[in-house]
């Protein structure tokens, strides 16, 4: 199938899937005697794991690393758990993060939202901060 055939079968722009090959995600597509791209089934299940990989929060970098695993012919399981672990520490880590951040914000705006605007101190950029 063409190029905007295995876009369309798996929601995807045709510059996303060249985007994908020039950073090596994909192979380099077959090309007909017309010059134009021509892509097989397994190219569809490539890109849908791709889709998939970024939907749990992974990088084209990781991306790229369990798909070199699985091109050499081994069967990257252990390797995605491995950094499926690392996910959940990762997103622990920035909820913690942003829970805290959260906290100062709401107290900060409390002190906002009872102060008086015409008491603010003009020395300062704001008093409020």
């Amino acid at each position: 199938m063409r190029i905007g055939e295995a876009a369309a079968a798996v929601g995807m722009t045709t510059k996303t899937i060249r985007f994908y090959e020039n950073r090596g995600l994909l192979p380099p597509a077959e090309r007909s005697a017309n010059g134009y791209r021509e892509y097989g089934r397994d190219t569809i299940s490539r890109l849908e794991f791709i889709r998939r990989s970024q939907i749990a929060g992974l990088t084209l970098a990781q991306i790229q690393g369990i798909l070199q695993i699985r091109d050499n012919g081994i069967t990257p399981c252990t390797h995605v758990r491995d950094v499926l672990g690392k996910q959940l520490i990762d997103l622990d880590r920035k909820i913690a993060e942003l829970t805290a951040l959260r906290a100062t914000v709401a107290e900060q705006y409390a002190f906002v939202e009872a102060a008086d605007p015409r008491n603010c101190d003009a020395e300062q950029i704001c008093s409020y901060i």
